[in-house]
């Protein structure tokens, strides 16, 4: 029977953030809506009205000027928002006082911290006072390679307070994937530490940071930030001062926010680089905080007092995404090192000891609990934790299953999907529907999105391109040092005029929810039939023996022919039994289409440092094409597996 996994009270509803600001817009523009679906085609269609609205309800701080909000209103690129509106995103994000939580930070079981809200308007004012004195100024850029701690947030507040631009890294980067970032954008100063902590072992750093210090003249400082310190000797790190010294000669004081533009400079976040060196995308402050705070409050209904939890580095966008959610009055619960360990526990153990309320992961990380047979719904109390987010690839419906059945029967479970490129999300979670086996459950509000053939015509339950078809205040102000924005519009809007092709392959399911196969361009293509990857993935991993996957289409024979590789468990070996299962489940679940041609095993899967699994780099790799930045790569060596594999079965 086509029933919902979960279904929201009458209350829940009734207390979301979602039917108030429901009621905020038929107030003002006297016309009432019949469902999510109305008010969102009203929010696509009149999106000057909606965006303003969401100005309004969320109170945002500054001067929002003029009459007009939206000036070429129907280009992409080229609209533009709030073309009179001053603000300041840090000040947005910094309206609470008080002894209350701001901050808890856990590294691994090393280090437990909490900054008061009074503590981080302190340690940002000082910090912001340390970088005017030194000459940091409007526009200049600010480079992190730091953890998921406290200082880089403090780091990011005192910086967009300035109205300076702020860029980071994780420190699992090698100093050459760091300079292919940060070289490109001249940074003032660079924020790092020495060590991390990862599976219980401190990671030693010193000697990437001393060679990106040096191999970047733009330097004028390298701040460093005691946290998991080397026991070697210490090694000498060129312009290099300690926080502590930085910061000795100021005390906390009302912090100056320099009033901005609506457009201005705010992050630079970067591609995964996989195929060549990473474009840096130019994100703005207020459409970076409206977004966030209409995906905050309305979607995931993050309330003040709330404690949000996000597994991320300060690599991935996740972690500018979990920030933004002090703007709603929440306490972001940090976390740095691995996930996994304690078999997996860790996280749960600080769901449970931080009464955690929104728990966000890797649709990677639910996958693999399961696989470890984790129940947190048997082991852990979680009475506070309301809702389960889960981005970076499709979220497996087997995943759904395993949410609701292992970890808690009652709460939102949202499969969100966005990316880097809007610092945000096309498709997300509505806390008050009933969220659907396998879907993620709509279309963001203010975004406009389509599924387009490849002619350009809008479909309907078909699979085919992501699409939005209609500005939106996050798109990118550009690329970096891409003056004439070329590099800007081929990456999005070459394959459709005046609308913006994401890249993702999906489909519009009959609940309105939305299903995504994978990118677009891994899309598989043997006989002309176009397969999305997402769709032997979610058979192949249901099997116990298989860990993980990937699969490309290899040229062959004038024709593509499917290759599918596998990470088996521990201490398996593929033999022709594995190989007819995992065939046979992909036959019976898809169609005989997507049964590959050949299933080879491999140590390990290659990926971005946020997770994501890389086909196209698999895909060059087999058909002898040099990678040109293997530094985007978490684990680099895994492609020389492919590559002997394939040479073994050519």
């Amino acid at each position: 029977m086509d029933q919902p996994l979960w279904t929201p009270s009458a209350e829940r509803i009734r207390q979301s953030h979602l039917v108030a600001f429901t009621d905020f817009v038929s107030q003002r523009y006297k016309r009432t809506f019949i469902d999510y679906a109305d008010l969102h085609a009203w929010s696509c269609e009149q999106r000057e009205q909606f965006w303003l609205c969401v100005w309004d309800f969320c109170q945002t701080k500054g001067s929002i000027g003029g009459l007009s909000h939206l000036q070429n209103r129907d280009q992409m690129p080229g609209a533009r928002w709030f073309p009179q509106a001053q603000l300041n995103f840090a000040e947005n994000l910094l309206r609470q006082r008080g002894p209350e939580d701001a901050i808890v930070f856990w590294g691994e079981d090393k280090v437990k911290t909490r900054l008061s809200w009074d503590d981080l308007q302190a340690g940002v004012s000082r910090l912001a006072q340390a970088l005017r004195q030194m000459g940091v100024k409007k526009d200049d850029r600010v480079a992190a390679y730091l953890p998921n701690m406290p200082e880089a947030v403090m780091g990011m507040l005192a910086t967009a307070s300035i109205g300076a631009v702020w860029s980071s890294c994780s420190p699992d980067f090698g100093a050459q994937g760091v300079l292919d970032r940060f070289g490109q954008i001249t940074p003032k100063v660079l924020l790092a530490i020495e060590g991390y902590y990862y599976q219980n072992k401190v990671i030693d750093v010193r000697d990437r940071v001393a060679q990106m210090a040096s191999a970047m003249p733009s330097l004028e400082k390298v701040i460093l930030i005691d946290y998991a310190p080397p026991e070697s000797t210490p090694e000498f790190i060129p312009k290099a001062v300690r926080w502590e010294e930085f910061l000795s000669p100021f005390t906390a004081a009302p912090i100056e926010f320099e009033s901005l533009p609506f457009d201005q400079p705010l992050y630079i976040l970067y591609s995964s680089g996989t195929t060549g060196v990473p474009k840096c995308i130019v994100h703005g402050a207020g459409g970076t905080l409206l977004q966030h705070m209409k995906e905050h409050r309305l979607h995931t209904d993050i309330k003040p007092g709330d404690r949000v939890f996000y597994y991320t580095t300060c690599g991935w966008m996740m972690w500018n995404w979990l920030v933004s959610s002090l703007a709603s009055g929440a306490t972001l619960l940090l976390y740095d090192g691995s996930p996994f360990l304690y078999r997996g526990k860790i996280l749960w153990d600080y769901a449970e000891k931080e009464s955690m309320s929104i728990f966000g992961t890797a649709a990677k990380y639910i996958d693999a609990i399961a696989k470890l047979n984790l129940q947190p719904k048997k082991t852990h109390q979680l009475s506070a934790l309301k809702a389960v987010l889960s981005t970076g690839s499709p979220l497996a419906p087997e995943s759904f299953d395993y949410v609701f059945s292992h970890i808690k029967s009652d709460l939102h479970l949202a499969s969100i999907s966005g990316g880097t490129d809007i610092v945000s999300c096309f498709a997300l979670g509505n806390p008050n529907a009933p969220v659907w086996r396998g879907e993620i459950q709509c279309a963001g509000l203010g975004m406009k999105v389509q599924v387009y053939d490849e002619k350009g015509h809008a479909i309907l339950q078909e699979k085919g391109e992501l699409v939005c078809s209609a500005p939106f205040p996050s798109m990118p102000l550009g690329f970096w040092n891409d003056p004439e924005q070329k590099k800007y519009h081929d990456a999005y809007f070459a394959k459709f005029p005046n609308v913006w092709c994401h890249g993702d392959y999906l489909e519009v399911t009959q609940h309105g929810g939305l299903i995504i196969y994978g990118r677009a361009d891994a899309v598989l293509n043997p006989g002309g039939v176009r397969i999305g990857t997402a769709e032997i993935y979610r058979q192949v991993e249901r099997l116990d023996e298989v860990l993980e996957s990937i699969a490309i289409g290899q040229n062959w024979n004038n024709d593509v022919r499917v290759i599918l590789f596998v990470k088996l468990k521990e201490g398996l070996v593929l033999n022709e039994e594995i190989v007819s299962r995992i065939k046979q489940q992909i036959r019976d679940n898809t169609t005989h289409r997507h049964v590959p041609d050949k299933v080879l095993q491999v140590a390990d899967i290659p990926r971005t440092r946020s997770g994501k699994i890389v086909e196209l780099a698999v895909r060059d790799v087999v058909h002898n094409v040099p990678i040109k930045n293997q530094e985007a790569l978490a684990n680099p060596e895994a492609l020389e597996y492919f590559r002997q594999r394939i040479e073994l079965q050519s």
